[in-house]
């Protein structure tokens, strides 16, 4: 792994953050710059699925973004979120500040959390 960016940092508690769900494969807080009531990223906890982005995919982490997708959808249902947009930036160029995975998840249903 290269260096650690700021999502290591919240993953490893070594920064607060405003954490909504976590298990032992996924973590979930909120962004702290909002476009929605409800707006959170998910990002994979282990390192062996550390990716920086999507187009640094490979046969080993190609399940990464499945699994934040179905852990987003899981989260949904749980709190009776109904609509809900799931976003992933890719590159720089694709609006990607934080280069660690993650899925933005956006809803105008607001959460209590």
């Amino acid at each position: 792994m290269n260096e650690q960016t700021l999502f290591h940092k919240i993953r490893d508690k070594q920064i607060p953050s405003s954490i909504v769900y976590e298990d032992d494969e996924v973590m979930a807080f909120k962004d702290i710059h909002p476009k929605a009531p409800t707006h959170l990223l998910f990002i994979a906890k282990k390192d062996t699925d550390f990716v920086p982005s999507i187009d640094d995919l490979n046969e080993a982490t190609a399940h990464v973004p499945g699994l934040l997708i179905r852990k987003a959808q899981a989260f949904a249902k749980a709190h009776g979120i109904s609509g809900y947009q799931l976003k992933f930036h890719v590159g720089k160029g694709g609006g990607q500040e934080v280069f660690y995975l993650h899925l933005h998840f956006l809803s105008e249903q607001k959460i209590e959390a």
